[in-house]
């Protein structure tokens, strides 16, 4: 018995030293190639480096220290999930490791996971509660998740530590404000006037708190107080003008707000904020136009290079009707900045309200090569080119448009397929146009202009009516009030014979056509004609010959005084 022990003592102490010897041997051969990777990486040679320290990760993947090291090569390799993956399991394995924690922290709040930095950083600042600086770490992320209660909650702790501080108080100000806690806000910054009595700022700051509050007289004993310390400081003439504002004195907030203007100490950004609050409040008088005018070509002369006031005077001059001076500042911003989309924008929107189709094509081909991910310049070309009655080239730029849209915007595709429809259709490619409507239809089955089209051009040829008083009646569902469409539901109606019913919604669509439309006129004669009221038939045929409709069929109709169908029309 006694030697059967010693037997099964002496197998247990192999075995262990075996596997103690293994143990060792997996150990240095971890060694070797984690700093053999720590050399390589030193020497530059990152390839090598990150390979020695994978093949580490096979020896050993609880190694907090390899797992550090991976996830900076993580980061090098723009895979930040994968690098914060390894700083959390660095985290599991050395939780009593500051730097591992603080790089989690700092990387998780930088790819926006606000949360799972707010919890690192509450950890960080228990367990290190003599590094303060924490405390502002954790609050930035707090604000950033939107726990503003507990943001405030670290500032105070910061404060605790460290003392009254302007960065701190500022920044309480900024939350307390956000929660629309204006006496809190109100306190930080009386707070911050007390401790620097000669910061005319504090006194501003005030100033327009008391204002947004209605507590005007507090509101004017503050600025005057900012001025009293520093008469020089260009922002009290923006708080006074904000005060002139406020108690309806228009025409010293107008000198407050030209005196801003010119005050070459203002800087541009607080500048271009004070005539956009000017322009907002301009009334439409000729005088106030021509006043918003001057102060724009003042700015201009103090700052030449600044896009953001040759746009904004640019969209005055359009308000004001002044359509080439207004293109002049657009094509001066995009010489200066030719990626400044908005000043494109407004180029073609001015092109489109003109109908300058070869300026509207001109101006989206440029775009096209400064942007050629944006699908609405291929929209947009597609619509000179169909006006200019280039079809080929419309369908093209439709088509290339398709090949640029994300294809989780359903809607956008939908209208492309629409507009491919109406292009093909006038192209005399109608086989082609029902089937790029099935496919608007597909993407979007409330798109109202592919639903009316496709039912219109249906009941044109005498195809498929009830199909078409399907979709027209999707139509007047989704847009009861729309004249157009309910003209179209009337003329398929008047093509199935049900004159009652086509009289009925042709007059509702007169009734709500602001455009008076000649088409629409020459619809309601020939329904009243099939309804056996030839008299106003004929009335409303001359009607809409005197609208501006040129046709054959109608001159005809008219001179016969009887209703002859349109047969080019099919």
């Amino acid at each position: 018995m006694k030697n059967r022990i010693y037997f099964i003592l002496a197998t247990l102490f192999l075995t262990i030293s075996v596997y103690g010897q293994e143990e060792a041997k997996k150990q240095r051969k971890f060694d070797y190639f984690y700093y053999e990777g720590l050399n390589l990486k030193n020497a530059g040679k990152y390839d090598a480096a990150f390979d020695a320290f994978t093949h580490c990760l096979a020896i050993d993947s609880t190694s907090a220290p390899l797992l550090f090291e991976l996830s900076t090569f993580y980061m090098q390799l723009d895979q930040p999930q994968r690098s914060v993956e390894m700083l959390k399991r660095a985290v599991l394995y050395s939780s009593d490791n500051f730097t591992y924690k603080m790089a989690l922290a700092t990387l998780s709040r930088n790819m926006d996971m606000y949360k799972e930095a707010v919890q690192t950083y509450e950890e960080l600042v228990k367990d290190y509660p003599d590094k303060v600086e924490l405390n502002y770490y954790l609050a930035d992320a707090l604000t950033q998740a939107g726990d503003i209660e507990k943001a405030i909650e670290a500032y105070n702790a910061l404060e605790e530590n460290m003392g009254m501080n302007e960065g701190i108080s500022m920044q309480k100000y900024k939350l307390y404000s956000s929660l629309e806690h204006a006496d809190s806000a109100l306190m930080e910054i009386e707070k911050l006037a007390v401790k620097f009595p000669m910061e005319s700022r504090y006194p501003i700051i005030l100033g327009d708190l008391y204002l947004e509050k209605g507590q005007t007289d507090k509101a004017l004993a503050s600025y005057k107080k900012a001025y009293a310390i520093d008469p020089t400081n260009p922002y009290y003439v923006v708080a006074m003008a904000n005060y002139y504002e406020a108690i309806g004195d228009k025409d010293a907030a107008e000198t407050q707000i030209r005196s801003a203007l010119e005050n070459e100490k203002l800087d541009i950004e607080t500048k271009v904020g004070v005539l956009s609050r000017y322009i907002l409040r301009l009334d439409q008088s000729q005088k106030s136009s021509e006043n918003a005018g001057a102060l724009f070509e003042t700015l201009i002369e103090q700052h030449p290079e600044e896009t953001a006031l040759r746009l904004m005077y640019g969209r005055l001059l359009v308000m004001k009707s002044k359509t080439d001076e207004a293109k002049f500042q657009f094509q001066l911003v995009t010489e200066m900045e030719p990626e400044n989309g908005e000043a494109w924008q407004q180029l073609l929107d001015i092109s489109l309200k003109a109908m300058d189709w070869k300026e509207t094509v001109r101006l989206c081909e440029k775009c096209i090569e400064l942007f050629p991910d944006a699908p609405e310049y291929y929209f947009y070309l597609s619509i000179g080119y169909y006006q200019l009655e280039d079809y080929p080239k419309s369908l093209e730029a439709c088509k290339n448009g398709l090949k640029v849209i994300p294809p989780e915007n359903r809607g956008l595709i939908s209208t492309f397929y629409g507009q491919l429809g109406d292009i093909e259709h006038q192209a005399g490619q109608e086989k082609e146009a029902y089937a790029s409507y099935e496919k608007a239809l597909e993407y979007n089955d409330k798109n109202v202009l592919a639903l009316n089209n496709y039912a219109y051009f249906l009941s044109l040829k005498n195809e498929d009516l009830k199909k078409a008083e399907r979709m027209s009646a999707q139509c007047i569902k989704l847009e009861p009030n729309n004249s157009t469409y309910l003209d179209t539901y009337a003329w398929i109606f008047f093509k199935e014979g049900s004159y009652t019913l086509a009289k009925f919604y042709i007059e509702s669509a007169i009734s709500k056509d602001d455009a008076n439309s000649p088409e629409l006129t020459d619809h309601y004669g020939d329904i009243l004609y099939m309804t056996g009221d030839k008299e106003k038939a004929i009335e409303q045929w001359k009607k809409a010959k005197e609208q501006g409709k040129k046709s054959k069929i109608l001159d005809q109709k008219i001179t016969e005084e009887k209703y002859i169908e349109d047969e080019d029309a099919k």
